[in-house]
């Protein structure tokens, strides 16, 4: 995407959980843990990917994208599908994007991946003062 800045890449992290899992150091239960929400939000809104689930191999994964951002308001917490991001990409000045993938099958859940859209320019509080 044209303004994707500030990425965060999670790979390391799931890496890590999914060798405690292999090792017994971990349960599928606390590794599958995905709240109801998370869940209805993949099945609704999410983006399916190629990739089969790490855990219970049955399924493919579903990517759900929530934003935030002081400058979303309302919108701020929502999921978004990647064409709705290249749009609040040119009409907001930056907001966070956070990538989840999510099996609907085992409940495995793990942020994959961060990063920061926007046109860059900021607006200007209101009711503020410029300094001289």
């Amino acid at each position: 995407m044209w303004s994707q800045r500030l990425v965060v890449d999670y790979g390391l992290a799931r890496r890590a959980t999914l060798a405690e899992l292999s090792s017994g150091g971990l349960t599928v239960d606390d590794a599958c843990d995905a709240h109801p929400y998370l869940l209805r939000a993949a099945k609704y809104h999410g983006e399916p990917t190629g990739q089969i689930c790490p855990v219970c191999r049955r399924e493919r994964l579903t990517h759900v994208t929530y934003v935030y951002g002081d400058e979303l308001g309302r919108y701020a917490g929502r999921v978004k599908v990647t064409d709705e991001l290249v749009e609040m990409a040119r009409e907001f000045g930056e907001f966070r994007v956070y990538v989840v993938e999510v099996c609907q099958s085992c409940a495995w859940n793990h942020l994959t991946l961060s990063y920061v859209l926007g046109h860059g320019d900021t607006a200007p509080d209101e009711g503020r003062t410029a300094r001289k």
